[in-house]
């Protein structure tokens, strides 16, 4: 069963981005499809970095939340774990801007994982919790 990942791209406190992917390939543990999904992010605010590099908005280390543990050990662990060798090379992307300096990867509680609220059926407290911390004000307050 493939795992889907998603991520949002924040700007100070501003949402501009998110994406929402079903993974190419099968990943053997919740470790592995947390690392893949990582990975992709990090593609994808590097590529951000870039635009804003553009406007002369200049962007050092880029923090990068991921709400497992084990998978935050792996990006930073600078031995690579043998559990890790049938991962293909192109999801080792995080790792390397990880130790070069370009990202720092960091946990958040999964209570503060902000993507869920694209990506997942959410009870309605949750719901509203999530639209909150993005700063999202809900127009029909009677759905409250």
């Amino acid at each position: 069963m493939k795992s889907t990942s998603g991520t949002c791209h924040m700007l100070g406190s501003s949402l501009i981005s998110w994406h929402y992917k079903k993974q190419a390939c099968v990943s053997l543990s919740t470790v592995e499809a947390e690392y893949i999904a990582a990975g992709s992010c990090c593609a994808q605010t590097l590529w951000l970095r870039q635009q804003l590099n553009d406007f002369e908005i200049l962007l050092n280390k880029i923090p990068i939340n991921c709400d497992n543990t084990s998978a935050i050990n792996m990006f930073k662990n600078p031995v690579m774990p043998s559990r890790t060798k049938h991962i293909e090379i192109r999801h080792h992307f995080l790792r390397e801007h990880t130790v070069n300096g370009t990202c720092d990867i960091k946990f958040i509680g999964t209570k503060f994982q902000l993507v869920d609220l694209f990506t997942k059926p959410l009870a309605k407290d949750r719901f509203y919790f999530l639209l909150n911390e993005l700063g999202i004000i809900s127009l029909n307050c009677s759905l409250q």
